[in-house]
């Protein structure tokens, strides 16, 4: 275990989770599902208007919580990811945009922390963490003797993986069509007819076991993962084992590229509509075959099982992605670019039809999975997110501390009401009132420079605790 190389490495016996309470808790199975450059506007039953059909998410939110204030930790792919499976912000570790870096081997991961709990974990998906292989040439940045990136999720505390390192199309996603194929673009491609004639995308998908698996990888690639999920779960219940599985799909990241059946749902739109809004909607569908697998298994009642998404939609107001009304897109900082679907079902803890406008971040994972297992995560690691047991519980409506963001030269400082931005590293500020203008389109920074001061010094703080742990003082 990562925990006791830490504690035995370094000296730091107070950093663990220590035991459990004398009262003997609940361990809650947990499945964290994330969707790849989903928009906000995406999702029905946060946007009435989009064209999208997403039942299975429409009623996984009316079954349990909506976070109309849910948010990505960073506009880009992989820094959320490691906020995700961390509690902390990427820039404690390295992260700091997507294809940079790779989680360090002294961060603690949920899947570590629960492993020591007698948890079974399961990675299933898109990694973006690091490399997979140091032998072949593989995704993004796996390339032979490529030691210093390979950071696998099987060395980060999962027991069962098939993980690939970056992105695939949505469809055959080993597959992309032949050069000669004058249809075929970054965006996407309608489904290959003939595979035969297709070339290698050239991403694979890997076991625990750092293997290639190579089979059942045609169709949609929602249902590929899927297909090893659902046993996985199915596997755990049967032997009355806790597990943690995290979900990460690659839909809608392009390139997208829908099935015949889906793409026929949605033959009034152009072709680059169609795959991305056919795709959604394969995905949804998997969705709901996870719900009704937890079920089937008699462990819904006791599992949370949370979606999102890890930044806002890829492109420009035309591309088929929505942020509803939100300013901004992927790689911004204004809210278009990280306020994102959120959804949490728990049946043993949250009511149906519950819909909050508490500000969430995907750092609030890890401690929320402690609470609820009544495991403390103790030392002088800084975590950037809080516990949302008391918002479940009714007890808490307002989030106790702020939300800091930092992506290249955006800064972001959010609360529970103001938004503090700056687009250049803090040169120049706005700021926002998030509860009366949510699509920032008010600048009210020069009508309030006592908020911008009090917001920037606590940005600032933030940062500097930032710096602090990237420079490797949390290990020491």
């Amino acid at each position: 275990m990562k925990i006791g190389k830490v504690a035995i490495a370094l000296g730091l016996a107070a950093l663990s989770v220590t035991g459990l309470n004398a009262e003997e808790p609940s361990r809650p199975n947990i499945i964290l599902m994330m969707a790849d450059d989903l928009g906000w506007g995406d999702v029905r039953c946060f946007n009435p208007k989009t064209p999208i059909q997403t039942p299975e998410l429409d009623a996984m939110a009316a079954a349990g919580m909506k976070f109309n204030r849910f948010y990505a930790s960073s506009p880009v792919c992989s820094p959320t990811r490691g906020s995700s499976l961390t509690g902390r912000h990427p820039f404690r570790y390295g992260i700091y945009y997507a294809n940079t870096g790779n989680l360090k081997t002294e961060e603690l991961t949920v899947a570590e922390l629960l492993k020591a709990q007698g948890y079974t974990t399961g990675h299933f998906g898109k990694w973006h963490l690091g490399t997979l292989t140091t032998e072949i040439k593989d995704a993004n940045r796996g390339n032979p003797g490529n030691t210093k990136e390979f950071c696998p999720p099987w060395k980060n505390g999962f027991d069962v993986c098939f993980s690939t390192e970056s992105k695939v199309p949505t469809w055959d996603p080993m597959l992309k069509p032949a050069k000669t194929d004058k249809a075929a673009s970054k965006k996407g491609w309608d489904y290959i007819k003939d595979p035969d004639s297709a070339e290698p995308y050239g991403t694979h998908y890997w076991n625990e076991q750092g293997e290639i698996v190579r089979d059942n990888l045609k169709g949609d690639d929602s249902r590929v993962i899927m297909d090893r999920v659902v046993p996985f779960v199915e596997k755990a219940a049967e032997k009355d084992q806790p597990f943690f599985a995290v979900v990460w799909f690659h839909t809608p990241h392009l390139p997208v590229v829908a099935g015949p059946k889906h793409a026929a749902m949605y033959s009034e739109h152009t072709d680059f509509e169609k795959n991305y809004y056919g795709c959604v909607t394969a995905m949804d569908e998997q969705v709901g075959r996870l719900r009704a697998a937890l079920k089937k298994a008699g462990v819904a009642e006791d599992t949370m099982i949370w979606f999102c998404s890890d930044n806002g939609p890829e492109g420009n107001n035309k591309s088929p992605g929505s942020a509803a009304s939100f300013k901004g897109r992927k790689r911004s900082l204004y809210e278009g670019g990280v306020r994102v679907p959120g959804v949490l079902e728990w049946p043993a803890r949250v009511k149906p039809d519950t819909v909050t406008e508490f500000p969430a971040v995907t750092s609030d994972y890890l401690p929320t999975i402690l609470d609820a297992l009544q495991a403390d995560y103790t030392g002088e690691r800084p975590l950037d997110g809080i516990s949302l047991l008391p918002l479940m519980a009714g007890e808490q409506d307002k989030r106790p501390k702020g939300i800091g963001f930092e992506s290249r030269k955006l800064l972001a400082w959010n609360t529970q009401r103001y938004k503090l931005y700056s687009g250049n590293g803090g040169e120049s500020w706005e700021l926002y009132d998030l509860l009366d203008d949510p699509s920032e389109t008010k600048n009210i920074a020069k009508d309030s420079p006592e908020m911008v001061a009090s917001l920037s010094k606590e940005l600032a703080a933030w940062r500097a605790s930032c710096k602090n742990s990237d420079q490797g003082s949390d290990y020491e």
